[in-house]
């Protein structure tokens, strides 16, 4: 039996969509069209994803004033990732590579360098001055994988793409592959307990300093 991927179907069965599911475990903040929460399946600590609270397919195809809310709340999270723990890596796979067809954008603190995520090389890589450049990519090419590590940001190859394609190349940078598939990661209980002070943790900084 194929897999129905139709956009009715989508819709129907994304967990994004209904903020009563395990995804909303760590809610951090609920603003006007976004939810700031902490990956319920965190990479590391200081994991956290900006999820749009309308079923939308990733950050290029946010419409106008959507977008300027959802670029306001990025740099604070980033900024809050960066003072609390040091360098910050943020990511999407906009449609490529995607495992739940919802946006959501991933920041964590990352000390590393872009070659220890794309060793491919720099032609893999298309440096994008701001975000809103993902508007074209997705028009041009039907997805991105966009990619920001400090100060500097791209879109990756999509010839590369693969699902969970970020994941689980940070977990490996991180020396944390057991992270890397979500889906079994939630049943090992050792690693959530774990996962779950982090969670913990990074919400208690959060409330301290907003």
């Amino acid at each position: 039996m194929t897999e129905d991927f139709s956009d009715e179907n989508i819709r129907k069965n994304c967990f994004f969509c209904d903020p009563g599911t395990s995804a909303y475990k760590f809610l951090i903040e609920e603003r006007k069209s976004f939810r700031i929460l902490c990956d319920a399946n965190p990479l590391r600590e200081g994991h956290i994803i900006i999820v749009a609270k309308e079923h939308l397919s990733c950050m290029g195809s946010f419409p106008g004033e959507i977008f300027e809310e959802f670029t306001e709340i990025f740099g604070e999270v980033r900024g809050f990732v960066e003072k609390n723990y040091g360098q910050v890596a943020s990511f999407e796979h906009g449609i490529f590579g995607q495992t739940a067809y919802h946006s959501h954008v991933h920041s964590l603190p990352f000390p590393g360098g872009v070659t220890e995520i794309i060793p491919e090389g720099q032609n893999k890589l298309i440096p994008i001055q701001k975000e809103s450049e993902l508007k074209q990519c997705l028009e041009k090419d039907g997805g991105y994988l966009f990619l920001r590590i400090g100060l500097e940001s791209w879109v990756v190859d999509p010839a590369l793409q693969a699902p969970r394609f970020f994941r689980d190349r940070f977990a490996v940078a991180l020396g944390r592959p057991e992270r890397a598939d979500w889906k079994k990661m939630r049943f090992n209980s050792e690693i959530m307990t774990i996962a779950e002070q982090e969670n913990r943790k990074t919400i208690g900084l959060w409330k301290s300093q907003h």
